[in-house]
């Protein structure tokens, strides 16, 4: 069974790091340059925006890995304006051509995969909320990567087969759900969880939690992954919660840092939520 509290191996999520950056490198590649303006969920983030923002934020966990007061400097910068400093930093990179803006992501995320697998072990980066290992901030950097992928897949009406890379995605969320609460001001549960998820192979389980705890979720994995990265309504979902603990969880789920999201509203009858094919 996965333990929740146990890190991946770093060289292993560094590698399915770059495969899901890739399969987002090969859906914008080609676009146009109209296209690269088309709106996504996010509001007022275009595909251009979307990018932007990884390509930045892999620029600052390349800081945070080398120059550890520079990026200490960046945050104390970034508290002076806390609810604009990531849009500013998305609209300025989102203004430059497409083709300047592809090859910007692609040099900050080989950078940053280069740092990662280079890190001696035992290494803690700072970051915008406690200093993380390697693996972890290989982690949530992938867990971003195929986050915001999905709204440049929702944009253009792509769907993206899932893969085993989702694994990470999950982990973080089962990890994410004490700060959840914490979040909001909420005191989290002190009843473990049990978290049993369909993996894509349509085989195997991902398991995490005591087996005999009494609140309980299960479901796609997919769906899971969708659900803490905020990328789809719960109503649209096919997640089942037991014990009043574990669905008022899956009512506030997040596995981003930073303030709550307003989530994605329901798609309604007859619309296919994020990530599905229309039925």
């Amino acid at each position: 069974m996965p333990d929740p509290a146990a890190v991946p191996a770093v060289l292993t999520v560094v590698d399915d790091l770059c495969d899901e950056s890739d399969e987002l490198d090969r859906l914008v590649a080609a676009l146009t340059p109209e296209q690269w303006t088309a709106p996504t969920p996010a509001p007022r983030w275009s595909i251009a925006h979307q990018v932007a923002h990884l390509a930045w934020t892999d620029e600052v966990a390349v800081l945070a890995a080398t120059a550890p007061d520079a990026f200490a400097a960046h945050v104390a910068e970034a508290a002076s304006a806390p609810a604009t400093f990531v849009d500013a930093a998305a609209d300025t990179g989102a203004g430059a051509p497409p083709g300047a803006l592809l090859g910007r992501w692609r040099e900050a995320r080989e950078r940053l995969q280069d740092v990662l697998r280079a890190a001696p072990p035992g290494t803690r980066v700072p970051w915008y909320g406690p200093p993380m290992s390697v693996a972890a901030l290989a982690t949530a950097r992938l867990m971003e990567t195929w986050a915001h992928g999905q709204d440049v897949a929702d944009a253009l009406g792509a769907v993206r087969a899932p893969t085993a890379r989702l694994r990470h995605v999950a982990w973080i969320g089962v990890r994410a759900r004490d700060y959840a609460f914490a979040v909001r001001g909420l005191q989290p549960p002190r009843d473990a969880v049990r978290v049993e998820l369909a993996a894509p192979d349509g085989v195997t389980t991902w398991a995490y939690g005591p087996e005999g705890a009494a609140q309980r979720v299960t479901g796609p994995a997919l769906d899971f992954c969708l659900l803490v990265t905020q990328r789809a309504h719960r109503d649209d979902l096919d997640l089942h919660a037991t014990g009043p603990e574990a669905d008022r969880w899956l009512g506030i789920a997040q596995a981003f840092a930073g303030p709550p999201g307003p989530g994605r509203a329901p798609a309604g009858p007859g619309r296919a939520p994020a990530g599905e094919a229309p039925r």
